[in-house]
């Protein structure tokens, strides 16, 4: 006798959240500034802002830049904020740092505005596995987001998940 097999994954009211489906298009730039100082450690204002005058901005458009400074200069705050000030028409997002703090800033400001309504009462699992760069922070802010609605979190794969949380 021949039973059928039964996917019980499936067949579950399992919902699998994927960070990767949230993940934004758009080029992730690290812009360094440090061929914009003399010899690399000290900013001259005045040739500072010559070079960000003569920048062309709108090769950024559509982009997501994190300013860095890759040498020891003391970079002054001003300087990031004019860099910023030129990128804001072009640019989706300017941070400082680098392109880990910039994914994690993306992440940071969709997971704030997502909706969770969706998932209210329902049994989570937070998919572990990207092709595209989620930062880790991102796991941990949408875990927390999901908490408050969900009816059970879980992580990994429905054929292998570690569970997380599960409302009393």
């Amino acid at each position: 006798m021949e039973e059928d097999i039964i996917n019980r994954v499936a067949n579950s009211q399992l919902v699998t959240v994927d960070l990767e489906d949230y993940y934004p298009k758009g080029s992730r730039i690290l812009f360094d500034i440090k061929d914009w100082l003399l010899e690399g450690l000290v900013l001259r204002e005045k040739d500072f802002r010559e070079q960000v005058s003569q920048h062309d901005w709108s090769q950024y458009q559509g982009t997501y830049v994190a300013l860095t400074c890759s040498t020891d200069a003391i970079i002054p705050a001003w300087a990031f904020m004019l860099i910023s000030i030129h990128l804001q028409p072009f640019a989706k997002k300017t941070i400082i740092g680098d392109l880990e703090s910039l994914e994690t800033s993306i992440y940071q400001d969709i997971i704030n505005n997502l909706d969770v309504s969706a998932f209210q009462d329902k049994p989570l699992i937070i998919k572990g596995c990207s092709k595209k760069p989620v930062p880790q922070n991102a796991y941990i802010m949408l875990s927390n987001k999901l908490k408050p609605v969900a009816k059970s979190i879980m992580y990994g794969e429905a054929c292998s998940s570690v569970p997380l949380y599960k409302r009393k």
